[in-house]
């Protein structure tokens, strides 16, 4: 924007094509941001979208920004600057939809933490308890999600790991067991197979420590990086952890997340117990981007972290909603990042 004292270069920005086409008085509204959302209107310009269009090139396309008050209070009033759009195109923006629809793979895995500080499963103050129905906070979780996600997962076949338990047969503490005991094929048959796992393998393993998140999610990095160098639209991963909380390798998670936000990969924390979750909050990074400990931040916002106690009380479809309200908008920025369109695209959206 130009006036007779600054020049101002907004750079590039996007706006839904919708906006302009819905918009009644085909008005852009021109702001001095402020960080407390203060903004203070500079003016206004009328426009279309083939006016926009008709800039490139050397042709910038020139807008007088008016203020409506200055304009009525001054006489001599002109504008309050001019806005010169140096070029407008129109970019096809894909759907998460119109990604799965292209052959998309979603390919789910799920960590369990078997950390003592989840209480002996023997007793029902234990959040790894089964009660006499048959569940615990831990298998419902793995329910609530496992049953959206593998609708979109051709071959529902599901590897399922747990950490931090001492594991037969010499009773190691380990951080990324096979939950069926099989390093070599630790692919479950389904949700109901990841529940079966997690039943069996319960009795047979000695609960521990400590609470380290950064194995599994490399585990689950080095499958996403090969899934990357295909260079085509075809594999996301998405890792569910489940844990009551008590993490103690956060740095080396935070370098393990930087990590993965540049791989095709999400990962979904679901918080389960009492514990304050300060730390998986703080990994969540909605309130400003997660950045490693050396300072290097995050490529794309990829974790998700929801309190289950949140939900305890509320429809199974309200934990659902929201512990993959983000997964859909991770995966297109992801492609997006990348230049990535779905393989197979409708007829309406073919280039």
């Amino acid at each position: 924007m130009d006036d007779s004292t600054s020049s101002d270069l907004i750079g590039e920005f996007t706006c839904a094509t919708a906006k302009l086409l819905e918009a009644r008085d085909q008005a852009v509204h021109c702001s001095d941001y402020d960080s407390d959302g203060s903004h203070d209107l500079i003016g206004i310009f009328e426009t279309n979208l083939s006016q926009l269009q008709k800039a490139g090139g050397s042709s910038p396309v020139e807008f007088e920004c008016i203020h409506p008050e200055k304009k009525r209070k001054k006489k001599s009033y002109k504008n309050s600057g001019i806005v010169r759009v140096k070029s407008c195109k129109i970019e096809m923006e894909y759907s998460f939809l119109d990604y799965i629809m292209g052959g998309c793979q979603i390919n789910f895995t799920v960590g369990i933490d078997f950390t003592g500080s989840n209480g002996d499963p023997k007793s029902p103050e234990s959040l790894h308890y089964i009660s006499p129905n048959g569940v615990n906070e831990y298998l419902t979780a793995i329910w609530c999600v496992g049953n959206v996600v593998q609708d979109y997962d051709t071959d529902k076949l599901f590897p399922a790991f747990g950490f931090g338990a001492q594991v037969p047969p010499d009773w190691k503490v380990s951080h990324e067991f096979a939950l069926n005991f099989n390093p070599t094929n630790p692919y479950c048959q389904g949700i109901q197979g990841i529940v079966d796992a997690y039943r069996q393998a319960l009795p047979q393993i000695r609960l521990y420590g400590p609470t380290n998140f950064s194995p599994i999610i490399n585990h689950v990095a080095r499958f996403a990086a090969q899934g990357a160098q295909q260079n085509t639209a075809s594999q996301y991963f998405v890792l569910l952890i489940i844990t009551d909380g008590e993490i103690t390798d956060l740095d080396q998670t935070r370098q393990a997340i930087v990590n993965a936000s540049k791989l095709p990969m999400s990962i979904i924390i679901i918080g389960v117990g009492s514990a304050e979750f300060n730390a998986m909050e703080f990994l969540d990074g909605d309130d400003g981007v997660l950045k490693s400990l050396s300072g290097e931040p995050a490529a794309r916002d990829i974790v998700q972290f929801v309190p289950f106690r949140r939900f305890q009380n509320a429809p199974r479809e309200a934990l659902n909603q929201s512990v993959l309200a983000e997964v859909p908008k991770q995966l297109v920025s992801y492609f997006k990042m990348l230049g990535l369109n779905p393989m197979k695209l409708p007829s309406e959206k073919q280039p």
